[in-house]
């Protein structure tokens, strides 16, 4: 039986392209406007957003609508256009503790300095459908968020910020003293060359694939690995951002982005001067992205672990881990297998069919 390429050229493909935008708009009254999927898929949102690398909340709207919601296609666009801006300059090293703060809480502690807030999450919901949202009217709709301003009245005002929990522990002497840090490691720019600095691993985590961050942290948390983390503190919320002025020099604010920022204490081992001292993890991104942000910090912690006493276990070892988790990197080379491989696939035909004529004529 003989095997032939199967022809075809520009006009398939254009056609392909068609029946993707057919399907996208097939049996829809109204599209998606980018501002009701960044408000109504808030997480979806904040997810690409993270993983594109690229802080624009329009175009990651535009990526999700033109993506048709596949995440990893959506960060990919974002990633294209971002290789395509020219950058202007390089934020100083931002405080945390200024975050204009949304949710904010500590699973170390009961009472934590300036108390625990739970902000906007789905954590104490029961996972049970809530039908009524399958035929959902606009005036009910509207209608939840006229209610909610409603009952803020009388409320006190939430401070600004927050002290970190970190801080506590701190002055006791129970955390590492903080190192200065260094010139960060710009992946997008320098060839990933191992062992790497703790930067580069945190830079490529930021903007890492959710799934893979979260499967390699669980493999480390459910036995293959020796860490059992306690979240001091996970805040979500607005960090200003300080720019240097075109015109003065000093610095600004120019604007302000939704970030979730996750720190960890694992059990305690010798520090420097061979005093007991908590580990550290941390985790930090764009959006609104708790799971990924607790990832990050597991990974982290298992890092630098790996690479004090050599690693162990997969999540500890940095070019396992590093060279696995960008979605982006990983979707395109799975992706690649379905382009043509007729000539490879010839060659794996001739060689099966002659090794089988060899085995029946020794048979």
């Amino acid at each position: 039986m003989g095997y032939v390429a199967i022809k075809g050229g520009t006009a398939a493909i254009q056609q392909a392209a068609k029946l993707l935008e057919f399907l996208r708009a097939d049996g829809s009254d109204q599209p998606l406007s980018a501002g009701d999927i960044q408000r109504q898929l808030r997480f979806l949102h904040s997810r690409v957003l993270s993983e594109g690398a690229l802080y624009h909340p329009e175009l990651c709207s535009l990526a999700i609508k033109q993506s048709l919601g596949d995440t990893l296609e959506a960060a990919f666009m974002l990633r294209a256009y971002r290789s395509t801006r020219a950058r202007l300059c390089e934020s100083p090293l931002h405080n945390t503790g200024k975050m204009r703060l949304i949710r904010r809480i500590s699973a170390a502690f009961k009472n934590v300095p300036g108390g625990q807030m739970l902000g906007p999450t789905p954590d104490y919901t029961q996972r049970l459908f809530r039908l009524e949202l399958l035929d959902e009217s606009p005036e009910s709709f509207q209608r939840v968020a006229r209610e909610w301003m409603a009952g803020l009245i009388g409320v006190p005002e939430v401070p600004d910020s927050f002290p970190k929990v970190l801080d506590v522990l701190r002055t006791e002497g129970l955390l590492p003293d903080i190192q200065e840090p260094g010139v960060p490691f710009d992946v997008t720019r320098e060839p990933i060359v191992f062992p790497l600095p703790r930067s580069a691993a945190l830079y490529t985590m930021s903007r890492a694939e959710t799934g893979s961050l979260l499967g390699l942290a669980y493999s480390n948390m459910r036995g293959y690995g020796d860490l059992h983390p306690t979240v001091a503190e996970l805040r979500v919320g607005y960090l200003p951002v300080m720019l240097p002025s075109p015109a003065t020099g000093e610095m600004v604010e120019a604007g302000e982005i939704l970030m979730t920022e996750c720190e960890i204490v694992c059990m305690y081992e010798k520090g420097e001067n061979d005093t007991p001292a908590f580990g550290l993890g941390y985790g930090a991104c764009f959006g609104h992205n708790e799971t990924k942000a607790i990832a990050m910090a597991v990974l982290d912690r298992a890092l630098q672990r790996g690479a004090k006493h050599g690693p162990q276990n997969p999540s500890e070892d940095a070019e396992f881990v590093l060279l696995h988790i960008d979605g982006t990197e990983s979707m395109g080379f799975a992706a690649h297998y379905k382009m043509p491989h007729y000539v490879t696939f010839q060659s794996d035909l001739d060689r099966l069919r002659k090794a089988q004529q060899k085995s029946e004529v020794k048979a």
